[in-house]
Order: structure tokens, then C-alpha cells, then sequence
């Protein structure tokens, strides 16, 4: 049997690897904590839960939702974006909603790059971010995230040769994996970039909520181009609202970008539930206590986490935004993060993200996600000093 070439680009999945070893440690006994995935463990907005508990009992929900049937939500996300950011939004042209915001950074390249084009992406970034280039046929140009340059990518740094094929750049900040952050002043200089060399600007924006105190709101994309001349931006609300399972998100942003990705989607399926876009609108429309509550809890994790790990002798920068604690191992494990998550996970049970995973510059590092409370984040580092075998290194 023969299976598209396209295929052979996402045969080598680190998470799946992870998975089957996380599998092979519960098989030997092991009581799994796993620290890999960025699944929030809290609960969904209560009242985006009742919206979507009434609707269920009225029948003209269970039908097909076609795109004319999201307009309410899609009006929703238009007022939310212009009283959080001051940016006015087309609800019918500028908004489409999504199964989540990986959807649209997967299936975005599909109708924008024709096969060879490149993609400039972040080295690390978001896997879907690098598979929906792969699916699409185009080619990635990675810009490496580095610690001197606070895990932002040079734009100047782009070969020309690239940049004369390249169609579009996807960027993400508050960052998954670095937990790095981006000024206003940084994305006006991806704009400018992106006006000089005809690039479609792409922001995947999950993390907006989930901030420290001491830190300034992140911006939108459309903050830094607020005529839409060339940017879309994605949003989620399984980090913020804890909705993860529900798989609801939009983008948002250049009304011929949004209908250009309406297209690719139309041929791929209608839309989710209609009662689960009612418990978006509640959620967007209610007295955020929930996004509140969820910020606290997770700083007081990574409060937890980062002391845990820095009185084992594991120094690590305490991130100011995002569910994740991004940390370069130690030695002898320096360039060996897929050897140290999976020989991790078989001797105490802990499971964490290898850097690997996320792109070659993410070699050398471990992504922890913040997704259980305090008491077993600390059992959690009890156990990797176990597993180190010392206490100072």
C-alpha cells in the first residue's frame, strides 16, 4: 500500500514517543505525573458550562451550524477584540470561527503557500505550526529563539534568497515553548517586515490571559497593524476559559486572509455544536472570574515549581507569562532532552516535554507544564532530584 509523500514529513512525532514511554512506565508500575502536555487540569467556565447545558434541550442545536449560524459568536469575539484592544472588527468578514486555534495555524498554509514557497517559523514553536507547511507542500525556513536575544526571533537574519519564496511568518507570544513575551514595538517591526517583503503575517495568540503580576497586557497583532493590511491573529479559549475538550477558537483579523482560510475549511467540516459556541459567548461576555482564578492558580504553581526546582540546584528564570517553565538541563544531559524525558518517565513516573520536540533550537531544554497544584509539582521535583542523583549540580 502506498501512502502520500507528504506523509514521510510527520513520521518522527517526539510526543508520540513520549507517549508510547509514558504507556511503557505505567505498564512496569509507575503512578504517572505528568508535567508533558498543556492541558489545563481546571475547570470550564461555569457559565459557559450552563449555556451549554440549556442548550441542549433545545432541539435547533442539533443540527448542521453553517458559518451564517456562528454570527452571534463571531460578533461576540468583534466587541471582546475592540473593548480589550481598541481595534474595531468586521464580525462578517473579519471573524471565522474555529475548532480551536491549532485548526487554523494547520490548515492557514493550504491556502497560502504553493508548493516550495517558504514559511518562516519560530525554532522552537508549536509542532502544527511546522505540520500544516509540511501538509501544504512549502518549505520552512526556522528562525532560531535564542536566550541572548530574550527567545525573539532577528529579522535580519533571514537569507534573501528566502525571503524572495517566502509567503508568510507565523509568530507566538506570549510564547509556547520559551514563555517568552513580545513588546508592541517588536510586532510594529514584524509589520514592517512583513509589508517590505509581501509577507503574511500570522499570530498565534492562546496565551493572552495567562499572565503574572508585574506584567503588562500582551498585545494583539492587529494592536500593531490596525488597518488588517496583512495580519490575522488565532485565539483559543482552552487556556484562558479551561475549554480545551470543547475545541473552540477563531481567527480574527484581514478580511481576504479570513476568507481565503474560510475556503480551505468549508471543504473540511461545517462547524462544532451550536451549544458549545453559546458557552463561548457566556464565557466572553461574563465577569471573567474564571480567567481571574485561572492566572492565580497558575502562578502559584510556577511560584511553587521554580522553588522547588531552584533548592535541588536547578536554576531556573521564573516565567512571567504562559502555563509552562522552559529550563536548560544540566549536565550530562546538556543536548540529550529526548533521552532525559524518556529515561525520566521509566525510573520515577514524571513525565515532561523534551525541547527536541519543539524544533532544533529546543535541544538542551525540558518544557514543564504547570497543569497539577503545588504539592505534586514539588513530589514531582523530589523525584527528578532522585532521578539526578544529587542535590547541587
Amino acid at each position: 500500500m502506498h501512502f502520500a509523500n507528504r506523509l514521510q514529513a510527520l513520521e518522527k512525532n517526539v510526543f508520540a514517543d513520549m507517549d508510547k514511554a509514558k504507556s511503557q512506565a505505567i505498564s512496569n508500575g509507575k503512578t504517572i505525573i505528568d508535567l508533558s502536555l498543556g492541558s489545563s487540569d481546571l475547570a470550564a467556565d461555569p457559565e459557559a458550562l450552563n449555556a451549554i447545558a440549556s442548550s441542549l434541550e433545545d432541539h435547533t442545536t442539533h443540527g448542521y451550524l453553517l458559518h451564517y449560524g456562528t454570527l452571534e459568536f463571531r460578533e461576540t469575539v468583534a466587541q471582546w477584540y475592540h473593548q480589550r484592544f481598541g481595534v474595531e472588527v468586521n464580525p462578517h468578514t473579519e471573524v471565522l470561527t474555529l475548532i480551536g486555534s491549532q485548526e487554523g495555524t494547520a490548515h492557514l498554509p493550504l491556502a497560502l503557500l504553493d508548493p516550495g514557497d517558504f514559511a518562516l517559523l519560530l525554532d522552537p514553536g508549536y509542532p502544527s505550526h511546522a505540520g500544516g507547511v509540511y501538509l501544504a507542500g512549502g518549505q520552512i525556513y526556522p528562525m532560531p529563539l535564542l536566550a541572548k536575544n530574550d527567545f525573539l526571533p532577528v529579522f535580519a537574519d533571514v537569507p534573501s534568497q528566502v525571503l524572495e519564496q517566502a509567503k508568510m511568518i507565523v509568530l507566538s507570544y506570549p510564547h509556547n515553548p520559551t514563555s517568552a513575551t513580545a513588546s508592541l514595538a517588536f510586532f510594529q517591526e514584524a509589520v514592517a517586515f512583513c509589508q517590505e517583503h509581501g509577507l503574511v503575517l500570522v499570530h498565534d495568540f492562546p496565551y493572552v490571559d495567562i499572565i503574572f503580576e508585574g506584567m503588562a497586557q500582551p498585545p494583539s497583532i492587529l494592536q500593531a497593524d490596525p488597518t488588517k493590511s496583512l495580519s490575522i491573529e488565532f485565539f483559543t479559549l482552552s487556556k484562558s476559559y479551561n475549554m480545551g475538550g470543547f475545541r473552540i477558537g477563531y481567527a480574527i483579523g484581514n478580511a481576504e486572509i479570513v476568507q481565503a482560510l474560510r475556503r480551505v475549511k468549508a471543504v473540511v467540516d461545517f462547524n462544532q455544536y451550536r451549544g458549545i459556541l453559546n458557552g463561548a459567548i457566556a464565557a466572553l461576555t461574563g465577569d471573567q472570574t474564571t480567567v481571574k482564578k485561572t492566572v492565580t492558580r497558575f502562578q502559584s504553581r510556577r511560584d511553587a515549581f521554580i522553588n522547588a526546582l531552584n533548592n535541588i540546584g536547578w536554576q531556573v528564570a521564573s516565567p512571567q507569562a504562559t502555563m509552562y517553565v522552559w529550563a536548560k538541563l544540566p549536565q550530562p544531559w546538556e543536548n540529550k532532552s529526548v533521552e532525559f524525558c524518556t529515561e525520566l518517565v521509566a525510573a520515577t513516573g514524571v513525565a515532561v516535554s523534551p525541547g527536541a520536540g519543539f524544533g532544533k533550537q529546543g535541544e538542551g531544554y525540558v518544557r514543564f507544564a504547570l497543569v497539577h497544584d503545588p504539592n505534586i509539582l514539588e513530589l514531582a521535583v523530589e523525584k527528578i532530584a532522585q532521578f539526578l542523583g544529587r542535590i547541587n549540580f
